[in-house]
């Protein structure tokens, strides 16, 4: 699952977004001092007698190059990012190469993380052992990629535009789902709703049009899972445990929640920051296909060898090698040239080098699983903590980055670039305000996307800047543009590309988002929304603060209320009416930048609360609007100052405005789904 980055939507949406793929340039730790002396690296190496350096002047992939490198980097970047402990695993032809833990699981305890016996949560990574189950009841015929997924439910799932759901686009994650998060994540075991009945509780409202559009869905994949469930005629986890995990020998998964018991007690910690030194509850994720996983390094080492060697572990197979192919290689686009998804996994291809990947954040969990094909190569990284904002994105970017340079470097593209005034013209057209594919957007928690949309700059150099995009120094990174509307990141190859309808830029996607979502352009008027709503929220609270202050400087000075009659009672009810839009507009901000901020809010137990926020709401937004207008007519006909009238007007406009808002967002309303 990816939390917001990528298990949600993209930090805060990013607008929504996602969360996925918080993944930057290089990391550059700053000079900080370890919160902690990390343990000794637990070891557990395959020998290795290969040369130390290739024929073309690469260092060769062998265990003891890898361990010292790895040595160098992970120690280090961990204390940088504040991050108690981690997994590193590579495989290489068929074997292991490298497994290998450092820092903590438990810091209290100081036991240090063992790649053959601690288990990591690796969020959205989890997504991989569904998607293989789906292809395995495709091979068998049981599963048709291209048909209605309804056939396989029991309940139905909504056609949009006469076009049903299908596995395919559930794997692509072009469904056109908006997101989806309550009960996303709990410390609760007892909030864990059965697999169908979290499904059925609501259907998201498909926003997009299928096939077309990538939207990171966490819900369709749970879907997914329940297909299988239904399809095999077994739960889920009893699937993933007869199928998956025996043939592979990985005696130390499980997608069961709780875990049980035996596991648990070798279960990592999850940590905010190590230098926080305390230990979170144990996740529970009721779209349990989507992320519930708990694996040893170890065992993922086993499910990154079978998938290299197209569905085979040494006698072992659970896929047929054409369908294993099929899997790898059969790619949804996303914009111009840009990585595509695959059938269920991201592709990452670098250096020249054909690879596929998946990440995975759960709140405290974070992931990464690369796949070099050609090369026989697999690299998985787990965390667990999510550290100094942004450190677990730019350490995976880094590792897997760094990884690829040392070991399987290659020539790099030719980037001619364009006309200096081509450049700068593109520039212009691409500059503008967006919003995610990947958003709440019929339900109260689309608020958040007025929170935060998604800017492009044109700078005076011809060069992009997007706001949400920065490099591991916190700026934003600087795009150039090096073919007609591609443009690519100056401190890496990550690539921009954007999507032009009669010479207007009408979505855009970078790398490394680009196969899970994309960024669509908004109205002038919706890019307002913001401004407007803190211009809005600032007139209510003048117009609050000042009827306190006005009577005690009445008081103090001895002088007379001078309003009398229907302006006397104006007056005073629109005070009233500010004081109550401005609760009912502060709550529903508060409640949602609460519930994205800690995932906990987003259980079941928040329904009352969300219910009784909505409810209010829908009654004094309506109310203090027609209170507001009806002041501001008081105001203008009568002989009031310039200031009272022109003050009566802004309370009336910002009252009117947030009405709107209430509607548009949909927190007026009642109800508990998002």
């Amino acid at each position: 699952m990816r939390v917001i980055p990528t298990f949600l939507f993209a930090g805060l949406l990013a607008a929504g977004v996602a969360f996925a793929a918080t993944q930057d340039a290089a990391i550059t730790p700053a000079p900080v001092t370890a919160p902690l002396t990390p343990a000794a690296p637990v070891d557990a190496t395959v020998a290795d007698a290969q040369p130390p350096v290739a024929p073309g002047g690469a260092p060769v992939l062998s265990a003891a190059d890898a361990e010292a490198w790895l040595d160098g980097f992970v120690p280090y970047a961990l204390a940088a990012g504040d991050i108690a402990g981690a997994v590193v695993v590579v495989v290489k032809d068929g074997e292991v190469l490298l497994q290998k833990g450092y820092g903590y699981a438990d810091l209290a305890a100081r036991t240090p993380v063992d790649p053959a016996a601690t288990l990591f949560r690796p969020g959205s990574v989890s997504k991989l052992f569904t998607w293989t189950a789906v292809m395995q009841l495709v091979e068998q015929g049981k599963l048709d990629l291209d048909a209605d997924v309804n056939q396989y439910l029991d309940f139905e799932i909504p056609a949009r535009d006469g076009v049903p759901v299908t596995l395919r686009q559930a794997m692509t994650h072009t469904t056109g789902f908006e997101e989806q998060v309550r009960a996303l994540i709990t410390a609760d075991p007892d909030e864990i709703s059965p697999l169908g009945a979290a499904l059925k509780h609501w259907v998201p409202e498909r926003i997009h049009v299928p096939g077309a559009t990538p939207a990171y869905s966490n819900y369709a994949t749970a879907l997914a899972g329940y297909i299988v469930e239904r399809v095999s005629g077994e739960s889920f986890d009893d699937y993933i445990e007869r199928h998956i995990f025996q043939p592979l020998g990985m005696a130390h998964s499980s997608f069961r929640q709780p875990l049980p018991a035996p596991l648990l007690a070798n279960m990592s910690m999850g940590y905010s920051k190590a230098s926080d030194g305390e230990a979170k509850p144990y996740e529970f994720i009721s779209l349990a296909p989507a992320g519930s996983l708990a694996a040893t390094g170890a065992d993922m080492g086993r499910f990154m060898i079978a998938h290299l060697q197209d569905g085979a572990l040494g006698n072992a197979r659970i896929l047929d090698a054409d369908t294993a192919r099929q899997m790898h290689s059969t790619g949804q686009a996303s914009i111009g040239p840009l990585n595509r998804m695959m059938l269920g996994f991201y592709e990452t291809s670098v250096n020249g080098h054909r690879a596929i990947s998946h990440g995975g954040d759960t709140q405290w969990f974070h992931s990464d699983l690369q796949l070099f094909l050609d090369d026989g190569i697999g690299l998985f990284v787990s965390m667990n903590s999510s550290g100094r904002d942004g450190a677990t994105g730019h350490i995976r970017y880094a590792l897997s980055r760094g990884f690829a340079d040392r070991y399987l470097p290659g020539t790099p593209a030719q980037t001619p670039g364009v006309p200096e005034a081509d450049a700068k013209a593109h520039a212009e057209q691409i500059a503008g305000t967006y919003t995610s594919s990947r958003r709440p957007d019929r339900n109260f928690l689309s608020l958040a996307n007025v929170l935060g949309p998604v800017k492009v700059v044109a700078n005076a150099d011809g060069t992009i800047t997007v706001a949400m995009a920065t490099g591991a120094s916190g700026a934003p990174k600087q795009w150039r543009e090096i073919a007609p509307y591609v443009w690519q990141d100056r401190d890496s190859t990550d690539r921009l590309a954007a999507d032009v309808v009669d010479g207007r830029v009408v979505r855009f996607t970078m790398e490394p988002y680009a196969p899970i979502m994309v960024f669509e352009r908004i109205s002038a008027w919706r890019a307002l929304a913001m401004p407007l709503l803190v211009a809005s929220l600032v007139v209510l609270l003048l117009t609050v603060v000042a009827w306190p202050v006005s009577a005690l400087v009445r008081r103090y000075y001895g002088a007379p209320y001078r309003l009398a009659g229907t302006d006397a009672r104006a007056h005073r009810l629109v005070r009233i009416a500010a004081l109550l839009v401005l609760l009912a507009m502060g709550a529903a901000l508060a409640l949602v930048v609460g519930m994205l901020s800690n995932l906990a809010m987003t259980s079941p137990d928040t329904d009352g609360l969300i219910i009784a926020v909505r409810l209010f709401a829908t009654v004094v937004l309506p109310l203090g609007a027609a209170v507001a207008v009806w002041n501001a007519w008081q105001v203008l006909r009568g002989r009031r100052r310039v200031l009272a009238k022109l003050w009566a007007l802004l309370l009336a406009l910002a009252c009117l405005f947030l009405l709107w808002i209430g509607i548009a967002q949909h927190v007026i309303g009642f109800g508990a789904n998002y």
